[in-house]
């Protein structure tokens, strides 16, 4: 799974299909160029694009471009996670998902890494966190959780660090086969499943206590 071929996705809207256009021809430059203004004139003039059509669709400049490659491989993981098999395990579930979102960059590993890099500055660093964020909710959303409580954020939040900390060590690992991020993906996750069975007996023994906030509510307010 790759969306090197980013123009080829149907249904576009005409500011996608152009984002799309200048995406293509941005990607081979991004090793010489990296997330830049000069990217952008260049992949601007290979996609046959005047520079007024690059301010209306990359209003932000070579991180709008960012923002929309990241929104292209959630998409396309999303596909790829919810057109297969599920497994049956909730564990087994979060690491198919993480791992086929991170090969949606399969090919451009080094274009990611200086879009990680690029995102890790001032002007950039909520936008990544908001992009973080994402990825990990339409994770959540493709394996199925339908959770709406406090449980929602709890495990966006968990599965954020874990995400995060994968895509770090799956862009320095060399090897194809990424041995190292597979096992340090399995310990993350398996360090979430036993969070989650300590919260879950918690939640279970706090169940039968008192509600002392709404008791205490009733003390200083009184009773209608």
């Amino acid at each position: 799974m790759s969306t090197s071929n980013a123009s080829d996705r149907p249904n576009r809207s005409h500011a996608d299909a152009a984002r799309a256009r200048l995406l293509d021809a941005a990607l081979p430059h991004i090793p010489f160029e990296g997330w830049s203004g000069s990217l952008l004139r260049i992949a601007a003039r290979d996609a046959g694009m005047s520079d007024d059509e690059v301010a209306l669709y990359c209003p932000d400049g070579a991180i709008s471009l960012i923002v929309f490659w990241w929104r292209e491989m959630d998409d396309a993981a999303q596909e790829a996670i919810t057109a297969g098999e599920s497994p049956a395990k909730i564990r087994e579930r979060i690491r198919r998902a993480v791992v086929l979102r991170l090969e949606a960059a399969k090919g451009h590993e080094d274009a990611l890494s200086r879009a990680r890099a690029r995102l890790l500055l001032p002007d950039g660093i909520a936008t990544g966190a908001q992009l973080a964020w994402n990825t990990s909710d339409m994770i959540w959303r493709a394996i199925g959780d339908s959770s709406t409580d406090a449980n929602w954020y709890s495990k966006r939040t968990i599965l954020t660090g874990v995400w995060t900390s994968s895509l770090a060590i799956w862009l320095s690992e060399n090897d194809p086969a990424k041995p190292e991020t597979l096992a340090f993906l399995d310990r993350r996750i398996a360090n979430v499943m036993e969070f989650e069975k300590v919260k879950a007996k918690v939640n279970k023994q706090l169940a039968g206590l008192p509600d002392f906030a709404a008791m205490a509510a009733k003390m200083r307010y009184g009773t209608r």
